[in-house]
């Protein structure tokens, strides 16, 4: 019998997954608009050797079933069984410099730290009750940080606004300290016009409580993968070369079972029988306009694109695509052989330098938002991780904005003048730089996204469409929740139930983590 043909559109975490995870029953075709596989988790190949994660990526979750796929595929370095993996008992990766002796595709383990940089000085990310924070944060601002919390724990505001998400958890003078600027710069928004659904999906049980909660349990070493919020997590793992080097290795599983991978296939109108069953994608090719038929339709692209592009579509559900906002996101890369910051913290690193896998920028007077120190991730990143540091600086953008429409050489000179301001590094350090651009990397939580399950209902009322993904759902998922989605929706289509299709649209991660004991 001929097998039914499944068209996946695009080649990010979401679209690979349901590739591999369907290439056995299946005949599998997927359509990349870029030439490079991983979407937003990609990893950028650059000059002199030097590799690029775009936005740092984390191999984390409490999801056996996500963490199983990732360890078939790229197995732990220094492991011997995924069941062990699964149960939390792998050896751990010395945190040493690169090994010549060691395969070129496993996955390291590494340890998480990330700071805030705050008033010239840095502050644990997530926030710590250390002697040391409390210290740097004065006795008064302290002493209001406390008084803060505590009126927030018995006066609750109304979660109508990211804003009041965050006062509610960590009280007023908390949240301006160390979330307002910040999540401003993310999102180019006060976080009083961004809907709390941005936090309920990505920081639901991070607050001060669940911090003196997790301390607690460190102190008494309690900790563990389940009860760990996700956003306290300190241990992840990392693909060697970077989350590319996964997402490519999955994509070449996937095509010698069969699959047939398309680069520069732009998606931009479909076509649909009188069931309203989709019959084929036309995309935007180099050689012109090219229609690929199929069965079953999965895709990852972004709603307001995928909804343009359906026939007959209602004028309320065209507006409402319409009206999805989203936020562009740039790294500027630079090489340098030092920085001027020193390590005073007692954590060994490569070349002792900062062991920071981000710095969260919280100064208002700089418009980067973070500074991504690529060692830190993966020593195999640079050549020579012994004598420089290879760093990515981040800026989150609007299309047409002052940053978006700089060239690429101004860009990367702004940067390094922000960087230079912080007193990051010195004036004339920089060996290399680079820059990376990525449209609609962050779907934002306001605009139209206020009707968006009336844009969800429409989407699901077509029989043989599947939405998965970040941008395919409008949700700012880590990419466990990705890949769930697209999990979830292979086992939904291997047992042709296309009964539950909304349940696709409801996988959040987070909840599954809480309600294991």
């Amino acid at each position: 019998m001929d097998k039914k043909k499944v068209v996946i559109i695009g080649a990010g975490p979401a679209g690979i997954t349901a590739a591999k995870l369907l290439v056995d029953s299946f005949d599998v075709i997927i359509l990349e608009a870029d030439r490079c596989i991983g979407g937003i988790s990609r990893t950028v190949a650059c000059e002199n050797g030097l590799r690029m994660d775009i936005g740092g990526h984390r191999f984390f979750s409490k999801n056996e079933e996500v963490k199983r796929f990732w360890l078939e595929n790229m197995p732990l370095q220094g492991a011997h069984s995924v069941d062990d993996l699964i149960l939390g008992r792998e050896n751990d990766l010395c945190e040493g410099g690169p090994d010549p002796e060691k395969a070129d595709t496993v996955m390291l383990t590494r340890s998480r730290i990330s700071r805030i940089l705050f008033g010239g000085k840095f502050f644990d990310y997530p926030l710590s009750l250390s002697f040391q924070t409390l210290r740097d944060m004065g006795i008064i601002r302290s002493l209001r940080a406390g008084m803060g919390f505590l009126w927030a724990s018995v006066f609750k505001k109304k979660e109508d606004s990211l804003e009041n998400f965050y006062i509610n958890r960590f009280g007023k003078p908390l949240y301006t300290t160390f979330f307002e600027n910040y999540t401003e710069k993310v999102w180019g928004r006060h976080p009083s016009q961004i809907s709390a659904d941005w936090g309920a999906q990505r920081v639901k049980g991070l607050s001060l409580r669940s911090l003196i909660s997790n301390m607690f349990m460190r102190v008494f070493g309690k900790n563990s993968d389940i009860q760990t919020e996700t956003s306290l997590i300190e241990r992840f793992w990392y693909p060697k070369m970077g989350p590319g080097q996964f997402w490519e290795t999955v994509a070449e599983k996937a095509v010698d079972a069969g699959a047939v991978l398309h680069f520069g296939y732009k998606a931009k109108r479909f076509t649909c029988d009188e069931a309203g069953n989709l019959t084929a994608v036309i995309c935007e090719t180099e050689q012109g306009e090219i229609a690929v038929e199929g069965d079953i339709f999965i895709s990852s692209m972004p709603l307001d694109m995928l909804t343009a592009g359906l026939p007959d579509l209602p004028q309320k559900i065209a507006e409402i695509a319409s009206g999805l906002v989203y936020r562009d996101f740039m790294t500027a890369g630079l090489l340098v052989d030092e920085l001027k910051i020193k390590n005073k913290t007692d954590r060994k690193t490569l070349g002792d330098i900062v062991p920071d896998c981000w710095i969260y920028v919280q100064q208002p007077e700089v418009k980067m938002g973070r500074i991504q120190i690529f060692n830190n991730w993966s020593p195999y990143l640079l050549p020579n991780a012994e004598h420089q540091v290879w760093l990515g600086l981040e800026y989150f953008t609007n299309e047409g904005d002052m940053l978006s429409s700089m060239k690429d050489d101004d860009f990367i000179a702004f940067a390094e003048s922000e960087l230079i301001k912080l007193g990051i590094i010195s004036e004339g350090a920089v060996k290399f730089s680079c820059c990376k651009r990525m449209s609609k990397a962050y779907p934002a939580y306001f605009g139209s996204y206020d009707r968006i399950r009336e844009l969800r209902d429409y989407l699901l009322s077509i029989p043989n469409l599947w939405c998965v993904g970040r941008n395919g759902q409008h949700r700012y998922n880590n990419m466990d929740h990705s890949m769930l989605t697209a999990m979830k929706t292979a086992a939904c289509i291997k047992k042709e139930d296309f009964s539950n299709k909304a349940a696709i649209w409801d996988v959040n991660a987070e909840k599954e983590y809480h309600e294991k004991k």
